[in-house]
């Protein structure tokens, strides 16, 4: 038995396994997709009023009340808030290393699982392509085998087969409607996230700047002019007289 032979047997098994297989994929997309928005709506917070908020607790130098104001928050721009204000003492710098870590923490469970949905939804219609041309032999091989069928023979499994795109496209189209709708919230939370961290950033930098203002007024006031407080020399007083006169 030649590898043409091996193959045709393969493809004689038809097109049904191919269904089961998008069934499975089907369902493993569903769960995906209850997983994904489940999560998502656990992540609701008022962005608005958390900015806000920050904004002008950090430009009052009120570090304190800030990590207060982020405790009970649960969104994911809470989440990298609080881990750039943890090393608020050490400086912007420190803060914003701090804070990209935060944020691809942040990405990683924000985009886990999309993949799948995108890959299922650009591949799914082949594999009920795949079904169907795996039907459309299995049909020829039996007119072959039933010639006295006639067409009846190959178009009810010519038939039978397409019904493989069929489910193939049916699987596709809501895994790309879900992978875009979700991927569309994630680009919407990391561009808040993002706004949280540059406000952080912004407040700690011009808080930086104005004590560095401060420290050079304060030095510049307390600078003593070369020679101002040498006392001139009384050249009177000092005068003496000759030896042996005195005054009359």
């Amino acid at each position: 038995m030649n590898l043409t032979q091996k193959l045709l047997a393969f493809t004689l098994v038809g097109a049904e396994w191919v269904l089961w297989l998008l069934i499975a994929l089907s369902l493993f997309s569903v769960a995906v997709m209850i997983e994904r928005g489940l999560y998502y709506f656990s992540l609701r917070a008022d962005f608005g009023s958390l900015a806000d908020d920050l904004r002008r607790q950090l430009l009052g130098g009120k570090f304190k009340e800030a990590r207060k104001r982020l405790v009970d928050e649960r969104g994911v721009e809470a989440e990298v808030a609080r881990a750039g204000l943890e090393e608020a003492e050490r400086g912007a710098d420190a803060v914003e290393s701090a804070m990209l870590g935060a944020k691809a923490r942040v990405r990683l469970r924000l985009e886990r699982n999309l993949a799948f949905l995108g890959t299922l939804g650009a591949n799914a219609p082949f594999i009920g392509l795949f079904g169907t041309v795996l039907g459309i032999i299995k049909a020829f091989k039996d007119l072959a085998g039933n010639q006295s069928g006639g067409i009846a023979v190959v178009m009810s499994g010519i038939s039978e087969a397409l019904v493989a795109t069929a489910v193939g496209l049916l699987v596709a189209i809501p895994a790309v409607v879900g992978f875009n709708f979700y991927n569309r919230r994630v680009r919407t939370l990391s561009a808040q996230v993002e706004t949280v961290a540059q406000t952080i950033l912004a407040a700690l930098r011009a808080e930086a700047i104005e004590e560095a203002k401060e420290a050079k007024e304060a030095k510049a006031a307390g600078r003593v002019e070369p020679g101002s407080d040498k006392k001139t020399p009384d050249k009177k007083a000092d005068k003496k007289t000759p030896d042996g006169e005195e005054a009359r």
